[in-house]
């Protein structure tokens, strides 16, 4: 394993961790600013603005510079950013602080891809994307339940504050670790955005957004879906999101290692499809616990096996703008997460049963998986006449 690619994991550990922890902790976090619990909620909300503003603002800042370099200026920000947020004195404080923290998160995703396809050795660059966004996986596995734990135990300003410390340690990791790279080829303002006026990289980023979007809206409510109408206790939600956590790790392995082998469309299509089965099948035997498990388990593992040849397939798609292709694709996947979940309330605000979460999910994964087809076809037109010549 390669120490270079190993920073880059560091890296996404440190983002998985600041992003999806808030989730579990929003009770102490909201006891302590004396704000209710969707006031608390408005600090998720707050990092994945963050996310959507800092992905393309970054890149527009720091495209003409080393590639190195980017991501240490990045890798401070969130050291900084969870520092101050460990720091808040009141509820106006860490909200902007959670902005902040948000900024760096999909930039880092954008230059890492671009940094872990070039450090890949041959044939394996799937294998490199997986391996940087293993991090995320382990955060989710691991890092976020230990987490809430020390909340309960301690408070919630000792994990923010153990992310800062672990920015500086990531820092250290790169400057020792992570060879220098110059600076992408400089294609001006404009040349960022040519290759939006191709069909390929619109219908990666749709699908993208519909795939993510598909698993979220049935994820963001898997504790009442598992309690409600499944029939698991409270108390055993530990250990399935455990399991989820050891299914989105399995997951990401199996992805990278596929998208190697075959053909990445025909790899992600395969895989939102079953994706899409899997909530189906959730959907009419939310009662059967053995089954119901099982498919929120196959679709945990979708969830991240989606993402290495995905971005992958829009780093391919979009030369001479890679940065702001991968920033797109950050947008894409947070702005499926937030459509997913409120899509998923919304059914249930008009009086569906939370099992009408995985039909609407299972409905976006299908549209997805469409638009990965038309991809590959799209795609094989393209080659065609190179082909024939």
């Amino acid at each position: 394993m390669k120490k270079s690619l190993l920073t880059l994991s560091f890296g996404t550990f440190g983002l998985g961790m600041a992003e999806f922890v808030m989730m579990g902790i929003l009770p102490y976090v909201a006891h302590d600013f004396h704000v209710t619990i969707p006031q608390a909620g408005h600090l998720i909300s707050a990092y994945a603005l963050g996310v959507c503003v800092g992905a393309p603002l970054m890149v527009l800042i720091a495209r003409t510079y080393p590639l190195k370099k980017i991501l240490l200026a990045l890798v401070t920000l969130y050291a900084l950013g969870n520092f101050f947020t460990a720091l808040s004195p009141n509820y106006w404080a860490i909200l902007t602080m959670r902005f902040v923290s948000g900024l760096p998160h999909g930039a880092f995703f954008g230059v890492g891809a671009i940094v872990a396809e070039k450090l890949a050795d041959k044939g394996k660059s799937a294998r490199a994307m997986a391996l940087m966004v293993a991090g995320m996986t382990v955060a989710n596995l691991a890092g976020v339940p230990i987490g809430t734990f020390l909340s309960n135990i301690y408070s919630w300003r000792i994990i923010f504050l153990f992310t800062g410390i672990w920015g500086i340690f990531n820092l250290i990791a790169m400057l020792r670790w992570l060879p220098r790279m110059d600076a992408l080829p400089n294609n001006g303002l404009k040349g960022q955005f040519a290759f939006l006026k191709n069909l390929s990289p619109w219908l990666l980023i749709g699908a993208t957004a519909f795939a993510n979007g598909g698993v979220f809206c049935m994820y963001s409510y898997v504790n009442p879906l598992m309690t409600g109408m499944t029939g698991f206790s409270a108390a055993s939600m530990s250990w399935i999101m455990v399991l989820c956590g050891l299914a989105m790790v399995t997951g990401n392995i199996i992805g990278g290692r596929l998208s190697d082998k075959f053909d990445m469309p025909s790899v992600l299509s395969g895989v939102q499809g079953i994706a899409a089965i899997a909530l189906m099948t959730l959907f009419f035997f939310v009662g059967i616990q053995p089954l119901a498990l099982c498919m929120l388990l196959i679709a945990s593992a979708a969830l991240f096996a989606f993402s290495s040849p995905t971005q992958l397939l829009l780093l391919q798609n979009s030369r001479g703008g890679e940065m702001m292709g991968a920033a797109f694709l950050q947008i894409a996947f947070n702005m499926g997460n937030a459509i997913g979940a409120w899509s998923g309330g919304a059914a249930i605000d008009s009086g569906k049963n939370v099992n009408y979460t995985a039909l609407i999910g299972a409905t976006y994964l299908i549209v997805a998986c469409s638009l990965i087809l038309i991809f590959k076809q799209w795609q094989n037109r393209q080659l065609a006449p190179a082909t024939s010549r």
